[in-house]
């Protein structure tokens, strides 16, 4: 961008008084590189920043609040007290324990990184190299993460087998919840920002790609956790169970098996997708086809063409968790479709797509009446499938326990758009943040840079005991805010 411009516009200097120069100068040579920070005259003379100047200063001082103040061994939680004094992942969290699994670690710091992006500003970046560093300490010698790192032994829990932190045992590296795929693709994007330099980041993300994909069946699923490269097994296609699922086929090593729970099919792409295009090495892209092909193969057959969130080596629906049996789900099947589409795009392999019609008209069909899509569809009678509060199998939810998502937000509309915008090449634009969501964002933090939460009754990750109107620091909150406003200093770039 030319001196004294601003989006095409020219900031003339004719107009404004000598006395402000100065002013004018200071301000501007602070600015962000790349962006030039513009003021106006009010009428009584005086400067006022701009939006962009506005945004910049809230990103600077609650960054600097939660890297300052919050961080502990440059890691998060999920939730803190206002006062700091107590923390939260699931359940209370220790200053020597940090959480990987999302809104934690992982999440943070690539807001950082997005906020370095977005200004070029090394402060971001830094903050986001100590997150980074976190993470090293928790990787596993099997190659991922649990859900949560110890700098020192806890009162309870396990300590993990870590390659660089604390002496443990727990080597079991785990996918669920996003734990193992938020803290890599973190990496792989903090390795790269900074240019591959840190030996320590860089070491990391290549034992944990090459762990991953060790982690990989023949037939491209993944388990829930290994501690070890995964036996090879027939590919096989999924097919209804031949015997009585209600009381068979229970086992306790279920995270062993092929598992698409907890939406694994999404984060793992988008991991292997972040690694390729930032190594250029074909067995990342070779393994995403791959999960695209087992993806292809766990697609149930008529008349209920939905996936399932866990299958035995025969390809048949099995339990998991006491709560999760052997059934057509409706919420991670949307995962697979939009890992389908994201897949096709990605190789430009149009097969990922074939299946995706039959599966959308199929669910459409399975909306509950006010919209939402049950969690679980029986098979064969596909009557929507719950719990009891003795977790007992029951088509009535009005005894479902409340820890679970038995109903879930329907996505088959933006799914249909995106798959026939995939179908004709075309490319969806991104929704950008609007000045409203801009000025709300700095209008909610406080003088100290803190967003402050109330709690009212949601749902939240880690399911916390807060009661009614608790205030809290979310970590989740944080890393939203600052995307928002990076963003849209990003797009006044442009």
């Amino acid at each position: 961008m030319a001196p004294g411009a601003h989006g095409g516009r020219s900031l003339d200097w004719r107009f404004i008084p000598a006395y402000f120069h100065g002013q004018m100068n200071g301000l501007i040579h602070n600015a962000v590189p790349g962006i030039l920070t513009l003021v106006t005259l009010t009428a009584g003379g005086t400067l006022q920043a701009t939006l962009t100047d506005e945004a910049l200063r809230t990103l600077k001082k609650a960054v600097s609040y939660y890297h300052d103040k919050v961080a502990s061994h440059g890691g998060y939680v999920y939730y803190y007290s206002p006062d700091l004094q107590q923390r939260w992942g699931e359940g209370k969290a220790s200053p020597d324990t940090i959480f990987v699994q999302p809104p934690g670690t992982p999440s943070v710091g690539m807001a950082y990184l997005k906020a370095h992006a977005a200004t070029g500003d090394k402060f971001y970046l830094d903050a986001a190299r100590k997150a980074a560093e976190a993470l090293v300490q928790g990787q596993l010698e099997s190659g991922g993460w649990a859900q949560v790192i110890h700098f020192a032994k806890p009162h309870k829990g396990r300590v993990g087998k870590y390659r660089k932190g604390i002496p443990g045992s727990w080597n079991v590296s785990s996918l669920d919840d996003g734990q193992t795929q938020a803290a890599l693709e973190f990496l792989i994007h903090a390795d790269r920002a900074l240019d591959f330099q840190h030996a320590d980041i860089h070491d990391a993300v290549i034992y944990g790609l090459n762990a991953l994909l060790k982690a990989q069946f023949p037939n491209g699923a993944f388990p829930q956790g290994w501690k070890e490269p995964v036996p090879s097994k027939p590919v096989l296609k999924a097919r209804f169970p031949d015997y009585d699922w209600k009381t068979e086929g229970r086992v306790k090593n279920y995270w062993d098996y092929y598992t698409l729970n907890d939406n694994v099919a999404g984060t793992v792409s988008d991991t292997l997708i972040a690694a390729h295009q930032t190594y250029q090495d074909k067995k990342h892209l070779a393994a995403l086809e791959k999960l695209g092909d087992f993806l292809i193969l766990a697609q149930m057959p008529d008349p209920q063409p939905g996936w399932c969130q866990q299958y035995n080596y025969e390809m048949f629906p099995m339990w998991a968790r006491k709560f999760e049996p052997p059934a057509i789900t409706g919420w991670e099947s949307q995962d697979v479709l939009e890992t389908l589409i994201t897949i096709a795009r990605y190789t430009g392999q149009k097969k990922y797509l074939e299946l995706i019609p039959r599966a959308l008209e199929y669910f459409k069909r399975c909306l509950l009446p006010d919209g939402t899509i049950a969690r679980y569809y029986e098979l064969k009678t596909n009557k929507p499938l719950y719990m009891d509060n003795r977790y007992q199998l029951t088509h009535d939810d009005s005894a479902a326990p409340g820890h679970y998502g038995w109903k879930q937000r329907a996505r088959f509309d933006q799914i249909q758009k995106d798959y026939q915008a995939a179908l004709s090449g075309s490319t969806l634009s991104k929704e950008r943040p609007t000045e409203a969501d801009v000025r709300r964002i700095i209008k909610e933090l406080d003088p100290q840079g803190r967003w402050i939460s109330t709690y009212a009754g949601e749902r939240l990750v880690g399911q916390p005991e807060f009661r009614q109107g608790f205030q809290f620091i979310s970590s989740a909150v944080l890393a939203r805010n600052v995307e928002v406003l990076s963003d849209y200093i990003a797009s006044q770039r442009r």
